[in-house]
């Protein structure tokens, strides 16, 4: 079979998709991937993708503006002729789905997260919905990466429940996450790992940070993770800059492996306003450390409360600050537990073969509807 795989950027295949693009190429299938060109295509071309460059920004939601897709979507869809295409990311669900539509090629849509259109409520956001509940008529199947997210589409007639199904997120790969042995540092140190834009909780740790440093926690604050000062909700570059610089955070910028960074820290948080399934718990809960999330859809998929790590409010720095001060006044034995707990949590429910497993399933039930 010919299949396509659809996202926002290469980045995003390569680093999350590339397991199931190995099962499909080990089936004999032909893999066609689809996404801006950045550097890491190269790489997608080295393992044997044949790739088709696309425009597309994935950094805000306007439904006018990104109608463009549908059309360079559409032709790049006819030129290439997939059997089946795999759509992940909002705008290539929505706007790849209408174009596929046309053309009558079956889709599988994957929502790893519902972005802004869901938090807010103005006419951008009605008019997303809109294209949602259009657009997904057309696909056959609709995977969902946690069930909070599954039950507002079908409660909302977005999706039918016929078409919708459950996937662990976008899986871990358990032997490149290992278990990592804990031995706490000397200071504790809070990892945060994350794209620098304010729906992932970024002013809440900093505001979080800044009321522990007043009580005189002896702990080290870290931030990893790209500057988007573009993005509508992203940070001003000299906003981050002055955190570090005055030493409320030790700011690490990005990184092509963030294993090493992981197994360093005492724990990771991650204060998101709300989530599909979040790759960086995925990935500290797989190395063993205790995690610190916020209690939304999506991050206690992957943290129990009191198991694995601690879960705090929604945009309450208070009680963020609350939660790290418990954290770190765990002792060694309590928090390898949380660790291993994680472990434990990561290798039963998010295993990524159980991702790849699903996707094979449902390739095969349509081939064979074909």
């Amino acid at each position: 079979m010919r299949i396509a795989i659809v996202l926002n950027t290469s980045w995003n295949i390569y680093n999350f998709r590339m397991n199931l693009i190995r099962a499909l190429m080990s089936r004999g299938h032909e893999v066609h991937t689809i996404a801006p060109v950045d550097e890491y295509t190269r790489n997608l071309v080295e393992a044997g993708c044949i790739h088709h460059k696309v425009t597309m920004d994935s950094r805000g939601a306007n439904p006018i503006k990104d109608s463009a897709l549908i059309l360079e979507l559409f032709l790049i869809y006819r030129r290439i002729r997939p059997d089946i295409i795999l759509h992940f990311t909002i705008k290539p669900n929505v706007y790849g789905t209408l174009a596929a539509a046309v053309l009558k090629i079956p889709v599988v849509n994957n929502v790893c997260g519902l972005g802004t259109v869901f938090l807010k409520n103005n006419l951008v956001s009605a008019i997303a919905i809109l294209l949602y509940r259009i657009s997904f008529r057309f696909a056959h199947k609709v995977f969902f990466q946690n069930p909070d997210d599954l039950n507002l589409f079908v409660h909302r007639k977005l999706v039918q429940a016929s078409h919708a199904d459950l996937v662990p997120g976008s899986g871990i790969d358990l032997e490149h996450f290992s278990m990592r042995a804990y031995k706490r540092n000397s200071r504790f140190t809070f990892l945060m790992i994350s794209r620098l834009i304010t729906d992932k909780g970024v002013l809440e740790y900093i505001d979080a940070i800044r009321i522990l440093r007043k009580e005189g926690l002896d702990a080290r604050f870290q931030l990893l993770g790209a500057k988007d000062p573009e993005h509508k909700r992203g940070i001003k570059s000299e906003v981050i800059d002055e955190w570090h610089n005055s030493g409320i955070i030790e700011y690490l910028g990005t990184t092509n492996d963030v294993r090493s960074y992981i197994a360093q820290a005492d724990c990771i948080v991650l204060p998101s306003y709300r989530e599909g399934t979040p790759r960086t718990l995925l990935e500290a809960a797989s190395s063993g450390r205790p995690i610190i999330a916020t209690d939304v859809p999506g991050c206690n998929n992957v943290v129990k409360h009191n198991y694995n790590g601690l879960l705090c409010h929604l945009k309450d720095a208070v009680d963020l600050a609350e939660k790290m001060r418990q954290m770190a006044s765990l002792d060694e034995d309590n928090l390898r537990a949380f660790g291993e707990n994680g472990r434990l949590k990561a290798a039963t429910e998010f295993d990524e073969s159980l991702v790849i497993h699903k996707y094979l399933q449902t390739l095969n039930t349509l081939k064979a509807a074909s």
